[in-house]
């Protein structure tokens, strides 16, 4: 799966000010990523607002994403949610010409159990050849999806070719790399621990911050994957405020923020989310005004 490996992104969903699609500002962020080195584009993530996004709209937002794409990079889907049948008819059922691979968040909300999560995503394999990428993300889903049934899920279906583990967690990133099976890929969900789980046999990110500084974020992990730990430290050190600064308060409103401080979309959220505090956004233009950023040429 060498079309998932290295540094992928989050990408937001850009709004104008009435909160309707900015077509113009994603074929920008887009194009702005594919020309600074990022590997892989994910669509219609938790970044990208998928909660509030309507079915209309998200066929709207693949499909300009795959003709401004135009074959340069993979390209990976979110299709997830917590009605099991429901993601199953999708996966069935949507034209995914132009979609290399699945990331299928865990089920939220239900808490299910361990098995609960291994039939889950049972179904899932059973219903689609795609590729997917597991994600567990507990602090929005309410429930960790331990290693021992990440393990099981990757050793017994083909097409569980990855997970995007976001549990912040390093203790069960090194569990995870140390009894995954060869060819499965463990990819970091935390910008903030990316590196280091990159340099112990990671990779990779699926990233939020990449896509603001999409040179220098990749540039770093391409540095763990070569094993370069002194100069991805010192990128990573570099970056290690914003990175903070953008989930300070909520994702992707911090984000955003620094994406509007870059001229490449708004800060517009939609319900129930908000902009970032006035407090922040002077915190996040500061920092940009005044950092190293960017710090690649």
């Amino acid at each position: 799966m060498q079309r998932f490996i290295g540094t992928g992104v989050a990408l937001v969903t850009p709004f104008k000010d009435d909160l309707t699609l900015d077509i113009e500002a994603l074929i920008n962020l887009v194009n702005f990523n594919i020309e600074n080195g990022i590997d892989y584009l994910v669509i219609n993530g938790t970044t990208a607002e998928s909660a509030t996004i309507s079915d209309e709209e998200k066929d709207q937002i693949i499909d300009v994403i795959i003709k401004t794409n135009n074959n340069r990079l993979p390209l990976v889907l979110g299709v997830g949610g917590n009605n099991t049948l429901q993601v199953v008819k999708e996966l069935q059922t949507r034209d995914f010409s132009g979609i290399d691979g699945i990331l299928s968040v865990a089920p939220y909300y239900s808490k299910p159990t361990q098995e609960g999560f291994y039939q889950h995503y049972k179904a899932l394999a059973s219903a689609t050849d795609l590729p997917i990428i597991l994600y567990n993300v507990p602090g929005r889903t309410a429930k960790n999806m331990e290693p021992v049934t990440t393990l099981r899920l990757a050793n017994d279906f083909a097409n569980i070719v990855a997970v995007k583990e976001a549990g912040n967690n390093q203790q069960q990133y090194n569990t995870l790399l140390k009894e995954k099976p060869s060819d499965f890929l463990i990819i970091s969900g935390d910008d903030d621990l990316a590196l280091g789980v990159t340099l112990a046999g990671g990779s990779g990110v699926i990233s939020v911050i990449g896509q603001a500084f999409p040179k220098e974020f990749s540039t770093m992990i391409n540095h763990g994957l070569q094993g370069n730990n002194k100069e991805g430290y010192e990128i990573h050190f570099k970056m290690m405020d914003i990175v903070d600064f953008i989930f300070e308060e909520n994702n992707p409103a911090g984000i955003k923020t620094v994406l509007q401080e870059l001229n490449i979309c708004s800060n517009n959220v939609r319900l129930p989310l908000v902009k970032a505090s006035s407090k922040l956004q002077a915190k996040i233009a500061n920092y940009i005004k005044n950092s190293k950023l960017p710090i690649l040429n």
